[in-house]
């Protein structure tokens, strides 16, 4: 078999066989993301490097029973340890959502928030309520909010005399708690009640955004979904019939899936992939689904959410390399790679502050109480692609697990050379741009706002 991969015999069979993609569709080699896995004899010196990992947590009193480990090359795998049991694996949960996600949508799929009102604009002060109805975008934030508000500004509006509505549960910092959606819009609409988080976010926008300072003197009402979650005492009251009249302003068109996952994968965000999760159908059915696309038992992904929060979500090690490759080829068709899912050492902060491992490592992180998970693959000059994951448990907590991940993908770049960043493992879409006013779209009639601007919407296509 190793003299097949060699001639290159195999990947002839398979484009015969019709199982790899135009080149045209491709922007990866085919093995720097195997869909397959061939058992070999083993490597020696990946197998002593393994060896060698797990004596040093026996030296620290952690069993080498509680560890699983998988290294592979191309299809060729080159070492493990207890490779197809699943075990937590935390927040590597979250490439299983990611997989199935790119799966099930488009990797630009965006999200609408719509902004309008309820009654005419006299002297600047809207006589009416401001409505804000959410379309699913959880990546409004502070920057989002105050970009809108802005425009809004812009438009004439210098206050809304009525109520702030609240429509089919809108977004805000990974909230949608009524009440503290409805004080963040309106703090963060009026430059006058801006607190340091607040301060911060608007110091991050493009030099000279104005500072807005829209007033809201009503209250805070809630229409459609989330109405049944809200108590008689809170601040946030339901509204009992829709609007008799509705006024377009705005349309917020979310930053695309890509850039959410992004997010999600790099500051390791629970809110999105569990919301992402129950969209697809919950954690089962994303286990179900993403053992199908990476071609693995069902058994060796077994999850109860999208994010990894609890001991239940197991994944084995093969199966962890697997959804990562998974993952890389439904890119590649679209001209991405891993790394513009994944937060990639040396680029990203997030869950790479404080690590030390080789630049240009792109990983997946996950930490429980007692266990550690490290995924991803790393660049070597020797080997080319290692792709590797790492899932410990012990009785404590998991600082240690993180130096010796980091010190065991050093290890293999120690071995098998550096190398420059491949084009395989090198971000291809932009970094996300929170409070791009690009993304508004200013939909209000002249008559309306007479001094309104036409807008920069839509925005340029991305590659």
């Amino acid at each position: 078999m190793l003299s097949l991969l060699s001639s290159g015999a195999l990947a002839l069979w398979l484009d015969a066989m019709g199982l790899i993609p135009p080149e045209s569709q491709v922007s990866i080699p085919l093995f720097d993301a195997p869909g397959l896995v061939l058992e070999m004899d083993g490597d020696e010196e990946a197998e002593f490097l393994v060896d060698r990992y797990l004596t040093d947590l026996d030296g620290q009193g952690i069993s080498r029973q509680r560890q699983g480990i998988w290294l592979q090359v191309g299809p060729e795998k080159l070492a493990g340890h207890q490779g197809t049991i699943p075990r937590s694996a935390a927040s590597v949960t979250k490439t299983a959502t990611t997989l199935v996600a790119l799966q099930t949508w488009d990797w630009q799929r965006r999200w609408l928030t719509e902004i309008s009102a309820t009654g005419p604009l006299v002297d600047g002060v809207l006589q009416g309520d401001l409505l804000i109805r959410g379309g699913g975008d959880m990546l409004w934030v502070w920057s989002e909010a105050i970009a809108v508000a802005v425009v809004l500004q812009e438009l004439g509006i210098e206050a809304v005399a009525g109520d702030l509505i609240l429509e089919d549960q809108p977004w805000l910092n990974f909230e949608q708690d009524a009440n503290e959606v409805g004080e963040g819009f309106i703090d963060s609409f009026d430059a006058r009640r801006w607190t340091p988080p607040i301060e911060r976010a608007y110091g991050r926008l493009a030099a000279g955004t104005p500072k807005p300072q829209l007033e809201i003197r009503g209250d805070i009402r809630v229409l459609g979904e989330g109405t049944e979650d809200i108590s008689e005492d809170s601040p946030a009251q339901p509204l009992t019939e829709p609007p008799s009249r509705r006024i377009p302003l705005l349309r917020q068109h979310s930053l695309p899936l890509i850039s959410l996952l992004k997010v999600m994968n790099v500051y390791s965000n629970n809110v999105i992939a569990d919301a992402l999760a129950e969209e697809l159908g919950g954690g089962a059915e994303v286990a179900r689904r993403a053992a199908w696309l990476a071609g693995v038992p069902e058994a060796e992904i077994q999850l109860v959410n999208g994010s990894g929060l609890g001991q239940e979500n197991r994944i084995s090690p093969r199966a962890a390399v697997a959804l990562l490759s998974g993952i890389h080829r439904r890119l590649a068709a679209g001209g991405l790679t891993l790394a513009d899912v994944l937060p990639v050492f040396g680029q990203d902060g997030g869950t790479m502050d404080e690590r030390a491992m080789p630049k240009g490592a792109t990983v997946k992180t996950g930490t429980l109480w007692n266990v550690s998970a490290l995924v991803g693959a790393v660049p070597t000059r020797d080997r080319g692609l290692v792709w590797f994951a790492l899932l410990n448990g012990g009785d404590a907590y998991t600082l240690p697990f993180r130096r010796q991940q980091d010190q065991f993908l050093r290890d293999l770049q120690a071995q098998w050379g550096t190398v420059g960043q491949p084009r395989s493992l090198t971000t291809s879409y932009p970094s996300p741009r929170f409070g791009d006013r690009d993304r508004i779209e200013v939909i209000a009639d002249p008559a309306f706002a007479p001094n309104q601007s036409v807008g920069p919407y839509p925005p340029k296509e991305q590659p």
